[in-house]
């Protein structure tokens, strides 16, 4: 989060938005950035000036989040015309990085780079570069997150291929289950995969173990996933229909902070063509870009706030074992140069604790009415990981409990009117690295 500097002191208090709803574009576009040497992509033109024009009209369009794949060799020319103001820094040309490359028109926290764990040079050459999957929190709005993952799958059909494949796409759902519990979800890039091929049972893992749902599926096939084993439905590239099948795919689901909906699906093919005289109407691409309207909206019981810290320690989030009409009855810290640990209890008896045992302890018990409304919290730097290292809470009768080192890197977060703090979310070990709250209506 960015601070002010006031004097010698950097503080800023963070007013919950009014902004409940919203909507934003994504595209998941396979640029065909591998050097021409390599593979040509039976694209037409120079690849410099394909990837040129590609950042040119990202620019025009101005897509919310363009999640790319193949963005190899090309990588510098597609960000020398594009205006996006948040990108990913390349990893590498082909043989070095993955290609996966993000640019948004709003910032993301806690970005990490995935290799896969498997490969298969059956078909190709897909162990030749490290490929994997990218993962961001990506944060349109105060208080809201959508986890966003960025893949490209292993190639080709033969049984080494489907065996790699499918571990790629269990592996990215392993993460989601861990990585992002409780959370909104898009996850787009190549998959390499179609529903028809039976062999590609990895595709549908993202559906079974992290109840994930295919716009293209969702918007074009009226909610009825391809039989394994059909015919496959093919694109044209350009695409002139949406009905027909793509190894590019978008799926997503909310969560019970935020309801997130797609509302559009185009293969947009026809927005990126050649300009140029001889090559005049051809793709920039081997593959169809995927574009998809999604809108999002706060649930009227729940919410939380900004995250503070950094992504260090293992990911928590109470948000799925919160009951009904949660009511906060007494809070706990433990610290001493910085924030080990925080836990609450609500009246039901649940409980929720996270971070380590050392530092002091102290706590607050709540009265009947009394409802813990504000937060303070400050950061710092400790073994080169940022980290909470202050905490004060304030209640609706400005009753306080705090613990830790106060720094000059402080946040306050306060509740919408009507809402309460009734849990927690972040990464911890030792102690508390990155730290949101949850807030309940009452």
């Amino acid at each position: 989060m960015k601070s002010f500097t006031l004097s010698s002191i950097l503080f800023l208090t963070c007013v919950r938005a009014v902004t409940t709803t919203g909507d934003f574009t994504a595209l998941s576009f396979n640029v065909a950035g591998l050097p021409s040497i390599l593979q040509s992509n039976d694209v037409e033109g120079d690849k410099t000036e394909n990837a040129e024009k590609l950042g040119t009209y990202f620019s025009e369009y101005g897509y919310d989040i363009i999640q790319m794949q193949e963005d190899f060799n090309y990588h510098a020319y597609i960000y020398k015309t594009d205006d996006h103001t948040y990108r990913t820094a390349t990893s590498g040309g082909a043989g070095i990085g993955s290609g996966l490359n993000t640019i948004s028109n709003y910032e993301w926290v806690d970005f990490t780079r995935v290799e896969w764990d498997d490969c298969s040079n059956d078909s190709g050459s897909d162990c030749l570069t490290p490929k994997g999957f990218t993962f961001m929190r990506w944060n349109p709005a105060d208080g809201v997150y959508i986890d966003f993952y960025n893949l490209h799958a292993d190639a080709g059909t033969e049984d080494g291929d489907e065996t790699a494949r499918n571990s790629n796409l269990q592996q990215v759902a392993d993460y989601i289950e861990t990585w992002s519990t409780g959370n909104a979800v898009v996850v787009m890039g190549d998959t390499n995969s179609r529903y028809t091929r039976s062999a590609d049972t990895g595709i549908r893992v993202l559906k079974s173990q992290n109840s994930l749902t295919d716009t293209w599926v969702e918007l074009e096939q009226s909610g009825v996933y391809p039989t394994a084993g059909a015919d496959a439905s093919v694109c044209d590239n350009p695409s002139t229909t949406e009905t027909c099948e793509t190894v590019d795919k978008t799926l997503y689901r909310g969560s019970d902070i935020l309801s997130v909906s797609a509302t559009g699906f185009r293969y947009d093919g026809n927005s990126f063509l050649n300009t140029e005289g001889n090559y005049l109407g051809a793709v920039l691409s081997d593959h169809n870009p995927v574009l998809v309207n999604f809108t999002w909206s706060s649930s009227g019981s729940l919410r939380q706030s900004q995250l503070s810290g950094g992504p260090h320690g293992d990911w928590f989030n109470d948000l799925p074992n919160i009951p009904s009409s949660p009511v906060v009855s007494n809070i706990t810290f433990r610290g001493a140069n910085r924030l080990d640990a925080v836990a609450l209890t609500l009246s039901d008896g649940t409980s929720f604790s996270h971070g380590g045992t050392g530092g002091t302890e102290v706590s607050l018990t709540l009265g009947s009415g009394e409802y813990w409304t504000e937060t303070k919290l400050c950061t710092g730097t400790y073994n080169s990981h940022t980290r909470n290292f202050y905490i004060k809470a304030t209640t609706s009768a400005k009753n306080t409990l705090e613990v830790g080192t106060s720094t000059n890197n402080c946040s306050t977060f306060t509740a919408d009117d009507g809402f309460a703090v009734v849990g927690f979310m972040g990464q911890d070990g030792d102690e508390m690295d990155q730290l949101a709250l949850i807030y309940a209506a009452y």
